[in-house]
């Protein structure tokens, strides 16, 4: 009988390992319509393009793959393994929208999220997700958002207090990622989740959940390459099983992302207990907490009570979400905020512009309404710009779940010299939508495409950028996606950062420090002092500004 069970258990590790090799290794020796694709040269057979993609000072290459290859580029991944870079519009169209189910993203991505932030929605598929997202999507209407303004004005009064304090006295350096990171925690912590991470002032001991959350991506990306296998662990056993082997493998590293992943959820579930227990009081126990149960997760915790059984989320997918919720809201947006003052800090009379737009707006103190806000045509420009040439990712990456047919918007010039209206995908190809590309790519948006210019969004567009056809939710942009994977708080973003910009920028002026400031490419951009720098940080000049009261 042993031997029986351990012959049985040697077949299925032997045919286990001959597929992933043959699934792996098939798009490596065996040719396809790929190979004809034009693209930049490898480095090396064993990682391929992969450090150009993920090198921290890696613009020179996409600009080279945007400028000099077109909208569709082979590249090569680890061992020889084919990717496609795409910014065609069709193309990216069937990948985001059209054909969005066919091109999901890898399982290993959702596993990993699934093991480190819960079964939200970055961790889950098909059918799964698009639950998730229609329990979702109407906590992120338009109308929510007028109704949550005042949080949004009591956290950036804070910070504007805050800033204006430091420099009262005399100009300072400060680093405003910080403040920038600090403050985009606390809106989604008080408008997202009812709850309030940071004070804002000074000497403040870190909230552990705001710190854990601080912590995730650094201690994930420490892994370097053990974080790719990290999601089939989900593979072994039970979760307690799991733990187990995990506290027994000898790396501090895997042991601090643990410590990151416990707490994070440890907290979450607390909030989200305190939070049932106020919502099973009634209304009037709501109004004690922060947000006055106006916050995002109040009114889905009401949504999901009144919901149908099989449309209502478990009491794990809304802790999930809490966590998915507070992580994505942090340094997207914050890092984008920081780039503005920064290019506010470099073109001083941008700055001086917006400013007066702002003050003429805000007269004797007044405070916008939501719909006010949103129609300052300069802020609206410079936050839109800034989003088109900086967008926090690159790229987004998917896998063809099946062999499939990418269409192209204009045909397209192969190696042999024949052209290529519609390219043949094989089953487990790895597909990169070129957020940048699109973003940045002359033939739509002119040739100016790589400069930053406000003024492109106050007068019509090209008629390029209409005719694409750009399958992105928001501006013709692909920053924020598309289809049903599409960023789903666009309007939380460009709320934050139009309420925070116009407090900031009524009553201070940015310049920049002696330091040289450099932006890096990562799975979002940051910037550090210097090429070499590892802290994240913007140190930027800030004083009082003249006519400030």
């Amino acid at each position: 009988m042993g031997d029986t069970v351990s012959i049985f258990v040697e077949s299925v590790l032997i045919c286990a390992v001959t597929w992933t090799l043959w699934r792996y290794f098939r798009q490596v020796f065996v040719r396809n319509h790929l190979d004809n694709i034009p693209g930049p040269p490898s480095p090396s057979w064993v990682t391929g393009n992969l450090p150009q993609l993920f090198n921290r000072q890696g613009m020179p290459f996409y600009r080279d793959l945007i400028e000099n290859y077109g909208p569709v580029v082979r590249l090569q991944g680890a061992h020889g393994r084919k990717i496609l870079y795409v910014y065609d519009p069709r193309a990216m169209n069937s990948i985001v929208v059209k054909d969005q189910y066919s091109y999901e993203q890898p399982d290993w991505f959702i596993k990993s999220n699934l093991l480190t932030l819960g079964p939200g929605l970055l961790s889950t598929l098909g059918d799964h997700h698009r639950k998730q997202r229609r329990m979702l999507n109407p906590i992120f209407s338009i109308n929510h958002m007028r109704h949550m303004m005042p949080m949004f004005y009591d956290v950036g009064h804070k910070l504007q207090t805050a800033i204006v304090e430091r420099v009262r006295s005399a100009p300072a350096e400060i680093d405003m990622l910080n403040w920038m990171g600090r403050t985009a925690l606390e809106l989604i912590g008080q408008a997202g989740l009812g709850y309030s991470f940071d004070p804002l002032e000074e000497d403040v001991t870190p909230d552990v959940y705001a710190e854990a959350i601080k912590s995730y991506v650094p201690a994930l990306y420490s892994l370097s390459v053990f974080r790719w296998a990290m999601p089939y662990v989900s593979l072994i056993g039970t979760p307690g099983f799991r733990r187990r082997i995990l506290e027994w493998i000898p790396m501090k590293r895997l042991h601090k992302l643990k410590s990151v992943v416990d707490t994070m959820h440890k907290r979450a579930r607390e909030i989200y207990n305190e939070k049932r227990a106020l919502l099973d009081r009634g209304d009037e126990a709501l109004l004690e907490q922060v947000g006055e149960g106006k916050d995002l997760m109040s009114i889905l915790l009401k949504a999901n009570t009144l919901a149908s059984v099989e449309d209502r989320l478990s009491e794990e997918e809304l802790v999930g979400q809490m966590v998915t919720m507070t992580f994505a809201a942090m340094d997207t947006t914050s890092n984008v905020l920081s780039q503005i003052l920064h290019l506010l800090a470099q073109q001083p009379d941008v700055q001086t512009r917006l400013r007066k737009e702002v003050l003429g707006a805000t007269s004797g103190g007044k405070e916008l309404s939501y719909d006010e806000l949103s129609t300052l045509p300069f802020l609206d420009a410079v936050c839109r710009e800034t989003l088109r040439l900086h967008p926090p990712a690159t790229f987004i990456f998917r896998e063809a779940q099946r062999d499939m047919i990418l269409p192209l918007s204009e045909p397209i010039r192969g190696v042999d010299g024949a052209l290529m209206s519609e390219i043949p995908i094989p089953k487990d190809t790895v597909v990169l939508v070129g957020i940048l590309g699109s973003n940045m790519n002359r033939r739509t948006w002119g040739d100016d495409a790589w400069e930053w210019k406000p003024d492109r969004w106050l007068s019509p567009l090209p008629e390029a950028v209409a005719g694409a056809h750009i399958p992105g939710v928001y501006s013709n942009l692909m920053t924020f996606i598309g289809g049903g994977r599409a960023c789903i708080g666009f309007k939380f973003s460009q709320l934050e950062m139009k309420v925070v910009l116009a407090l900031l920028i009524s009553k201070l002026s940015f310049e920049m420090s002696d330091k040289s400031i450099v932006w890096n490419i990562s799975g979002i951009r940051f910037p550090t002092v210097g090429v070499d720098g590892t802290k994240p940080e913007l140190p930027l000049k800030v004083s009082l500004y003249k006519d400030a009261a």
